[in-house]
């Protein structure tokens, strides 16, 4: 089994993604979006919780494998006694149902492979009845059913509850393989030619990486992060999860365990930021458009999180039979927090429209009346404390981070006002006045003198690396004293082998968990965009070469980086670390980057 969250690359069909190892294993698939229950769960379990691997005979890790330049199509290669092969895996954007699709070719010698299908619907809890149909396998159980074919076909058999095959390939032999998924109670989708779909795969996703304005310094970096990020997008509603996996552990062995196939609303005005300033306008526009059906309702019922198409009921439970990876249990699915209240998602909603109208978007009807109910909402409830940015388990606190993002909320929407009067409405003066006041306490309570830095919540001690964003979002200028405090004090306070930490997890942590996380990459790209801005450059820019060093072999990053094991941590790829590693890099090199 894997205990290394690196080994993986992602592939995917802009509705749900799958999980490739180094050995040739797909360990994680959900069919048929993103937060659908899995028919491959190795990676949260065993083998008998489903997979599909297909190598040469007796051959374990591979001995290279990249993406195909500029796309999402993964090609794996083995050099063998007998000879060299490589398996190119895939998921064509679909027509009608999800296709997983995987070509085998000969490169030189004569190579045997196997290949065994585990299908395992459930989240690996629920074996299917298998049968013979006109060629293909079909599996069937309760509303799922997967149809297995290859082209040309090759023998398979039953075995130990999986499908089998054994093949020969010669150098320039191709074998396709097929796994398409449908309900049970619909007939078979119409047949792909596999070796016409990774054809176009090919072009489509080249056509759209070709569209990336910034040619600056790390540029395949770039690239490979924003492909991760359309690959992260449901492509029917323009929602972003924040990764396409569930439960994999912020700390080996240990509790901290969390599924993140859902939209987090704080993802917003730095995503769209990302997108905009690549050269991305529809894929922000969708993501805005996204962003104005989820929060559509009264602003008091205002969710931090939603699901793929805006879904607001995300229940939390555990799946007991799975043992976790590398048995950090439990494994939940949905997320719990989606009941949190957390202040600080206002001023998220607030800055991403109010961007989305400086680039020229198009306003949607009811945008502003939308904004100014939320403002009329955010104007008492700001003094309550929250569970804040992080979710935390341990009792809500009066988050300077959430009173920060409430300042921000209120400026964008005197801007707004104030640059389109023609809009109408609102409380311009009334918001002015509470824009000063929030700024006034923040800076008052906020603020630790003898300490110069801004702490985690009033009256702490503590610090949290949300505070790096404090000069991002205008709430001081960079230069300020008690800006260049704070980089400083998280800098020798929060830094872990120079990678930044979110809090202090020792003695009572504020979280309210057990046992402790890594480093948190994107916060590690906050600190070296706070460097940068207070005009400590070259340190920001090394850091950001060595955050770039830490992807792994495929350019993906996790959230979370373990310096000491050396070792990526948490739910993978990460949306929120890709977007980091997107605007750090057109923070430092924006303007030589241009294209």
């Amino acid at each position: 089994m894997h205990t290394d969250i690196e080994d993986y690359a992602l592939i995917g069909d802009q509705q749900t993604a799958a999980l490739v190892s180094t050995d040739g294993s797909v360990d994680w698939l959900c069919l048929p979006r993103f937060d659908s229950a899995a028919c491959f769960a190795r990676i949260l379990g065993d083998e008998d919780n489903g997979h599909w691997r297909i190598a040469p005979k007796g051959a374990e890790r591979c001995t290279r494998r990249a993406y195909r330049p500029d796309t999402l199509v993964l090609d794996t290669e083995w050099e063998t006694e007998d000879g060299s092969v490589r398996v190119t895996d895939l998921m064509p954007q679909r027509d009608r149902a999800p296709d997983l699709v995987r070509v085998v070719e000969g490169l030189s010698g004569e190579v045997t492979l196997h290949s065994v299908l585990r299908l395992r619907f459930d989240y690996g809890s629920v074996v299917p009845w298998v049968r013979r149909s006109d060629g293909h396998r079909v599996a069937v159980a309760g509303p799922d059913s997967a149809w297995l074919r290859s082209e040309p076909e090759v023998r398979s058999w039953g075995e130990d509850f999986g499908t089998h095959s054994e093949f020969t390939v010669a150098a320039g032999e191709k074998v396709a393989f097929v796994l398409t998924w449908h309900p049970s109670h619909e007939p078979r989708p119409p047949l792909i030619d596999p070796f016409v779909a990774l054809e176009h795969s090919v072009e489509d996703w080249r056509e759209w990486a070709a569209r990336c304005c910034y040619d600056g310094p790390h540029r395949d970096a770039v690239v490979r992060s924003l492909i991760t990020l359309k690959a992260l997008t449901y492509q029917p509603t323009g929602g972003i999860v924040a990764a396409p996996t569930t439960s994999l552990p912020e700390e080996p062995g240990g509790v901290r365990n969390w599924d993140y196939r859902f939209c987090w609303l704080r993802d917003s005005t730095l995503t769209l930021g990302a997108m905009l300033s690549a050269g991305y306008l529809e894929e922000a526009e969708a993501w805005r458009d996204w962003l104005l059906r989820a929060v559509a309702g009264s602003p008091d019922d205002l969710q931090i999180m939603y699901g793929l198409a805006g879904e607001r009921r995300l229940p939390e439970f555990e799946l007991p039979w799975l043992s976790g990876f590398g048995g950090a249990a439990p494994v939940r699915i949905g997320n719990d927090a989606v009941n949190q209240l957390q202040l600080d998602v206002y001023g998220e909603v607030m800055d991403s429209l109010s961007l989305a109208r400086q680039a020229g978007m198009h306003p949607r009807p009811q945008m502003w009346e939308l904004q100014c109910a939320l403002m009329d909402f955010l104007a008492t409830a700001w003094r309550e404390p929250d569970e804040g940015l992080w979710e935390v388990r341990g009792g809500r606190r009066q988050f300077v981070h959430s009173k920060v993002m409430t300042w921000v909320a209120l400026d964008r929407a005197v801007r707004t006002l104030e640059d389109h009067p023609e809009l109408g409405g609102g409380d311009l003066e009334g918001w002015r006045a509470l824009r000063e006041e929030v700024h006034r306490e923040v800076c008052e309570k906020g603020y630790d003198p003898e300490r110069n830095t801004f702490t985690q919540s009033y009256g702490s001690r503590e610090l949290d690396a949300s505070l790096l964003l404090i000069p991002r979002v205008g709430f001081l200028p960079a230069d300020d004293p008690r800006v260049v405090g704070t980089v400083d004090a998280i800098g020798a306070e929060l830094t872990r082998d120079g990678l930044v930490r979110r809090y202090s997890t020792e003695g009572e942590p504020v979280d309210g968990l057990p046992g402790s996380e890594g480093t948190f990459l994107v916060c590690s790209f906050w600190y070296a965009d706070a460097l940068h801005a207070t005009g400590r450059t070259k340190e920001a820019r090394e850091l950001f070469e060595r955050l770039v060093a830490l992807t792994n072999d495929v350019g993906l990053l996790a959230e979370e980086y373990d310096p000491a094991a050396g070792r990526q941590l948490g739910n993978f790829p990460q949306a929120f670390s890709h977007v980091g590693l997107v605007n750090t890099a057109l923070a430092l090199f924006g303007e030589e980057g241009a294209g």
